[in-house]
């Protein structure tokens, strides 16, 4: 046996020197399917911690009872988590996330509204106290004789 032969058909056997067979294209044609229906066969998952924050917001703002200064954004709030969860029914999770994320900033709106306007109140409160106060000063200065 010729040596250069053998070494040829050591280095370079005889399934790489052919063409592909049909055999082999069609294992890639198949694997591909495979791997595409994989991936569409797996769903997202439904946004969990998005909802849990969201509703975490909704509960902290219920306990501040926030409804005492402003309604509308905790009612936003509780509308965006509603339809976050009609989305998750529906499979469209990232709509669900995103309803349940601006669900999430809704109530920490209506957090930070309603400690505006108790803050406000509070500043009603004093510079009415300082006007009396000065009404009172102004009176007794005046009342005062040298």
């Amino acid at each position: 046996m010729n040596t250069s032969i053998l070494i040829q058909s050591l280095i370079m056997p005889n399934f790489i020197a052919r063409p592909p067979s049909r055999l082999s294209k069609g294992a890639i044609v198949m694997a591909s399917i495979v791997v595409l229906l994989a991936g569409c066969a797996a769903a997202p998952l439904p946004p969990a911690v998005a909802l849990q924050n969201a509703e975490r917001a909704i509960s902290v703002a219920e306990q501040a009872q926030v409804t005492r200064y402003t309604s509308t954004e905790l009612n936003i709030a509780r509308t965006e988590l509603a339809a976050a969860h009609r989305a998750i029914v529906e499979e469209e999770m990232l709509l669900a996330e995103r309803l349940a994320v601006q669900a999430q900033l809704s109530a920490e709106l209506a957090m930070v509204s309603a400690e505006l306007l108790k803050a406000r109140a509070v500043n009603k409160d004093m510079q009415q106290s300082i006007n009396a106060l000065q009404q009172e000063a102004q009176r007794n200065l005046s009342g005062v004789k040298p």
